[in-house]
């Protein structure tokens, strides 16, 4: 990989005051959310972090997230870059999303940084889902869906309130608890 294919997000105060999660005004994010708001007439003419309601997100973090913000060439950089801009507590996610993103960045030290910064915070344990985990493998294996996918299902199931970031469409087919539809938080078509 060359030098430069991952964007440096890194600040020594942490993933919520490096300049790639802020604003020009030093904001989270609130003027890309505004603009996003005004683009869409079928919105109310306030956004809906004025309203209060995007504030109170919680997320999930799946890979495609993860590489876009990291690389500044994907075509979902911007929207990733975006959506960091509104994060007030760490993303949870799983090894195996770590994995696969340590794959696609060829960078683990990348994966790592955003841990430690806490922008990410791994929250599900394999082995004490086994058996769920099985079990959803054995229902999607026509879609033949990866350790993560699966995971994240899982993780979906356990952290109710939480949507999930991905630029992945199988999620809008997979379904928790059997028949709900996953929250998501996907790129704009």
């Amino acid at each position: 990989m060359a030098q430069g294919d991952v964007t440096t997000h890194r600040d020594p105060r942490g993933p919520f005051n490096s300049a790639a999660t802020r604003d020009c005004t030093g904001g989270w994010g609130h003027a890309a959310i505004s603009s996003a708001c005004r683009c869409n007439q079928r919105w109310s003419d306030k956004c809906f972090v004025e309203k209060g309601i995007f504030s109170l997100v919680k997320a999930i973090a799946d890979t495609g997230f993860i590489v876009a913000f990291a690389r500044a060439n994907d075509q979902y950089h911007g929207w990733a870059v975006d959506i960091a801009r509104r994060i007030t507590e760490p993303l949870l996610t799983c090894e195996a999303v770590l994995a696969e993103s340590a794959f696609h960045l060829e960078s683990s030290s990348y994966v790592f940084s955003l841990v430690q910064d806490e922008m990410l915070r791994i929250s599900f344990d394999c082995s004490r889902n086994v058996e769920q985990l099985a079990e959803l493998a054995d229902r999607y294996r026509d879609r033949k869906p990866d350790l993560a996918d699966l995971c994240l299902i899982r993780m979906s199931e356990l952290y109710p309130r939480h949507s999930l970031i991905t630029v992945d469409s199988d999620f809008r087919v997979y379904r928790r608890n059997k028949r709900d539809a996953l929250p998501l938080i996907t790129p704009p078509n």
